[in-house]
């Protein structure tokens, strides 16, 4: 193709993203194109993850309600993993078996990544991206999920063992099997995500961002903006902090990730709660709650970011996308970045787990 041929398919695509922001689903919700392969999903997701895992025991009959309430509202993207059922894979069952009526209504994602058989360290599981590893863990999800293909394939973390051609070549030909229809990276830098998309295009990266997280900002985004690849972050409530219903980690169970998480320590827990309601009182001012703040603060990051906040109440299901229609004004952003210039205090995960880029 010529040079002029690839500016005027470039516009193309660019004004096609602009009309899939401007569309809005039947309930509602603003839809929005996550990368360059033709997949669109309304402006706010659902992730799963803590109906299974990490925030505590979830009841299924609520969370399968959560579920069928978020597509009422408009929510079509569902985002679950292996790891959330720690290898049983109840969270894909739950999906599964709450969007089986509708399941060509309605976009899964899910991810591979880890090798659930071998015994935790201090690490957590051991990484496994190899390519026949991929393939076992698909044909498991797809088994979970009771469907025959998955929307969005997601590498969960990078594996340093594994070339990120081999596995962006196996997501290739799973997609081209009809197995799979888009492939995804987790937590990837912009090295791998360049790597990967050379091998096969990328439609999404997923990686964690928001008021209280921005290290994607510098070196990220702009490359994610440059290949044409959707951005899906996730907690981008801070895993709870920004919802205002927080207290220190002493308080939580130990099966509750904020037992332990850096945030919630002493020190920082002060601090981020200062932040906190400071935003919670300029959300105040507008007539919204700080958690549709800092869902609409994201969203006015570019047309190409859909989050996927994660919950088990319908309430507060219903709150998160509300925030699909706030409009924030620039000197809300700025305000915003006021309060919270670098993000949170304290790290979000451990050292020994931290994604490295």
């Amino acid at each position: 193709m010529t040079q002029q041929g690839n500016h005027q398919q470039d516009d193309k695509r660019q004004d096609s993203r602009q009309q899939g922001d401007a569309q809005r689903d039947g309930n509602g919700l603003p839809v929005r194109a996550l990368g360059r392969q033709g997949l669109a999903v309304g402006a706010v997701g659902l992730g799963t993850m803590g109906m299974t895992m990490a925030y505590g025991t979830g009841d299924e009959a609520g969370s399968i309600a959560t579920v069928r309430r978020a597509y009422e509202l408009g929510v079509t993207l569902f985002d679950t993993a292996e790891l959330y059922g720690l290898g049983t894979g109840s969270n894909e069952q739950l999906l599964g078996r709450a969007v089986r009526d509708i399941r060509s209504e309605v976009v899964i994602a899910t991810k591979f990544g880890f090798d659930m058989d071998a015994p935790q360290n201090a690490e957590g599981y051991a990484l496994n991206s190899r390519p026949e590893h991929i393939r076992k863990v698909t044909e498991n999800s797809l088994r979970h999920l009771g469907t025959d293909y998955i929307d969005v394939l997601y590498q969960h973390r990078v594996d340093p063992d594994v070339p990120i051609e081999d596995v962006a070549g196996t997501i290739g030909e799973l997609i081209a099997e009809g197995k799979v229809r888009y492939l995804g990276l987790s937590e990837a830098g912009p090295d791998v995500l360049r790597r990967a998309h050379a091998v096969h295009p990328v439609s999404v990266l997923q990686t964690e961002y928001s008021v209280f997280e921005r290290a994607v900002e510098a070196d990220v985004l702009p490359v994610v903006r440059e290949l044409g690849i959707g951005f899906v972050p996730y907690s981008p409530l801070g895993r709870g902090f920004l919802t205002g219903a927080v207290k220190p980690a002493a308080e939580y169970p130990a099966d509750d990730m904020r037992s332990w998480d850096d945030r919630w320590q002493p020190g920082n827990y002060e601090r981020n709660l200062t932040a906190v309601r400071e935003l919670t009182a300029l959300a105040a001012g507008k007539g919204i709650s700080v958690t549709q703040l800092a869902l609409a603060w994201l969203l006015a990051q570019g047309d190409d970011i859909v989050p996927i906040p994660g919950t088990r109440s319908p309430r507060r299901l219903a709150e998160n996308v509300a925030a699909a229609d706030v409009a924030l004004s620039a000197q809300d952003l700025a305000r915003v970045q006021e309060i919270l210039p670098e993000g949170a205090a304290g790290s979000r995960y451990p050292e020994a787990i931290m994604p490295t880029w």
